[in-house]
């Protein structure tokens, strides 16, 4: 019995070896796997690297811009403020002539009572008439240009 117990015992001792070296070889793949993602991982983390470096120069650069961009936009905005009160001044102007011509138009309008018969014509078609006949007047007069 000494003899076949000594085979069992051999035997159960190879079926382990047996089973180690299998172990081993799927460690070895494994590993061996662990090793090419390790360098693809290395890759990965240089074109990361890379990747902010260029994304740092990008926002430098933008925020180069912006700031061009705010100065511009200020002396615009202040360019365009100035110009606003210069169109509102000009309109103010503007409206002061339209009043003074409407007052010079309605006072060479003849009476309606002395002519009935007259066409009535719109507002600013005699606003254009009046502004037409002071033109007329101040050239003939020698006062205009």
């Amino acid at each position: 019995m000494s003899h076949a117990l000594g085979i069992v015992i051999e035997s159960l001792v190879a079926v382990l070896l047996m089973l180690t070296i299998g172990y081993c070889m799927l460690l070895n793949k494994r590993l061996k796997r662990l090793k090419a993602d390790e360098h693809s991982l290395k890759a990965t983390i240089a074109e990361l690297i890379t990747a902010t470096e260029i994304a740092e120069r990008a926002i430098g650069g933008l925020k180069h811009t912006v700031r061009d961009v705010n100065e511009n936009l200020g002396s615009q905005l202040t360019a365009a403020t100035q110009m606003a009160g210069h169109l509102k001044n000009m309109l103010a102007e503007g409206d002061g002539v339209i009043r003074r011509l409407s007052k010079i138009a309605i006072a060479a309008r003849p009476s309606q009572e002395a002519e009935p018969a007259a066409p009535k014509i719109s507002s600013a078609k005699a606003v254009a008439a009046a502004a037409e006949a002071f033109s007329e007047r101040r050239r003939a007069s020698g006062l205009a240009a």
